[in-house]
């Protein structure tokens, strides 16, 4: 078996990067001959808000990843997809989040299948984009009318491949792995000495880039609420911020939360990403609008609670009440929710849930559904 995968990749970083390099490393352990086709330009610098695009950490070991798309050049497109097309696969994965890549898959998938052999699949995390624009209606459509098929890590987003996919192309949906490549489950105290916090604090986390459809001013409101003040606890905000950090400033100085919420203005390194973690009492994820979440993935693997918003599709895999919750989009209901985790001391029992619910979430239920679909 023949597979490639092309899409991002190390050296970028990113969820979707350590996506396909987990998914690679895990069809390298099951036998699979594969690499991974990545970018040799992903963004161009005046689209990308954040300070790098590149990660410092190691490549990873065990299947080649070169560096070959252009994704404004549709020269570059016909090239890789002619380089690929000869080396015959039995299947190419495009991992798809965005309607700026479509045009760019679009051709190489069919330069690629005019060999009559190859099939191509999209592994999409999201269809639609969080942050919509003109170019989700002008470029989606053509990316799945040119794939064979199609996995989804959410049932909502595989209800957003329906509506595009008129010819009812073979679809399904698989529940987003764990991320357990950051690292070991660590003692507590030795993760707050890295991060220098005080280990007679409690920690709520809120990890990941922050973007307006987070939802991090709701948290900020929920935090805010008088009765959690009877708790020692914190809140640590771990992510660099691709929204003006202006008005959550102005919105922790409002609440007077100054001393009580710490910022981390910054991406976190894979090799840090366990010490905040390994600190954190529940991991908080108070999104507006989501399909899924690697954060969520991160924290099972660290055995922590999650709560999550009733949106897309973050409840899918958090059973309300075993392993965290899952509460509406409103300050009032995530208040209530970590409220009610700090005074019934439900800590333990969500990690015992979180034990045996991470079970679920294998990476080789992933390559055997990829395989199926083929």
């Amino acid at each position: 078996m023949k597979i490639i995968i092309v899409g991002t990749s190390h050296p970028y970083r990113g969820g979707i990067a350590a996506f396909t390099d987990r998914l690679a490393t895990e069809f390298a352990k099951e036998g699979v001959d594969i690499e991974v086709v990545t970018f040799k330009l992903q963004y161009p610098s005046l689209l990308f808000p954040g300070k790098t695009q590149y990660s410092d950490a190691k490549a990873p070991e065990g299947f080649p990843i070169t560096r070959k798309v252009n994704s404004i050049n549709p020269l570059n497109w016909r090239k890789v997809g002619k380089e690929i097309r000869k080396k015959n696969p039995d299947l190419v994965i495009f991992t798809y989040w965005m309607s700026f890549f479509a045009p760019c898959f679009k051709k190489i998938a069919k330069v690629v299948k005019k060999n009559s052999h190859t099939k191509c699949i999209g592994l999409i995390h999201n269809m639609i984009p969080h942050e919509k624009s003109v170019l989700d209606k002008w470029f989606a459509p053509g990316f799945v009318k040119a794939i064979d098929g199609f996995v989804t890590l959410s049932k909502s987003v595989l209800d957003d491949v329906q509506s595009l996919d008129k010819a009812g192309k073979p679809r399904c949906f698989v529940p987003h792995p764990l991320y357990d490549h950051y690292g070991k489950i660590m003692d507590r105290n030795e993760a707050l000495k890295q991060l220098d916090l005080d280990e007679n604090q409690r920690y709520l986390l809120f990890f990941g880039l922050v973007r307006a459809y987070k939802g991090l001013d709701l948290l900020l409101d929920a935090f805010a609420d008088a009765r959690l003040r009877k708790y020692p606890v914190k809140l640590v905000i771990a992510g660099e911020f691709y929204d003006d950090p202006k008005p959550y400033l102005e919105q922790i100085e409002k609440h007077n939360l100054q001393d009580l919420v710490i910022i981390e203005n910054q991406y976190i390194n894979d090799i840090d990403v366990k010490y905040y973690f390994n600190i954190a009492d529940m991991v908080v994820q108070p999104y507006k609008s989501a399909t899924q979440s690697g954060v969520t993935q991160v924290a099972y693997h660290f055995e922590k609670p999650v709560l999550v918003t009733n949106v897309g599709g973050l409840g899918e895999i958090i059973p309300n009440g075993k392993v965290g919750y899952v509460v509406e989009p409103k300050p009032s209901s995530i208040a209530d929710a970590l409220v009610d985790f700090y005074e019934n001391d439900r800590y333990d029992t969500f990690v015992e849930g979180v034990k045996d619910e991470k079970k679920k979430y294998q990476w080789s239920n992933m390559t055997e559904a990829i395989l199926k679909l083929l």
